[in-house]
């Protein structure tokens, strides 16, 4: 593996954790287990769409687009 595909790897699985991260803090919020909700329901659409955004501009990328 060279230092590209390392790079790539790394990205997509980071990404990854960022958006269940922002699952994780939806659930919490779902489960009732927060008193103030909005602010994690901010938190977590901001973790989903920094993770999904990363996925997505990494994957047109390796397209070369």
């Amino acid at each position: 593996m060279n230092g590209r595909q390392v790079h790539h790897a790394g990205t997509l699985v980071l990404s990854l954790f960022m958006v269940l991260i922002g699952l994780a803090l939806v659930a919490q919020v779902v489960g009732g287990h927060v008193s103030t909700p909005a602010g994690r329901l901010i938190a977590a659409a901001l973790f989903i769409a920094a993770g999904g955004g990363r996925i997505y501009a990494e994957k047109r990328r390796k397209r070369g687009v």
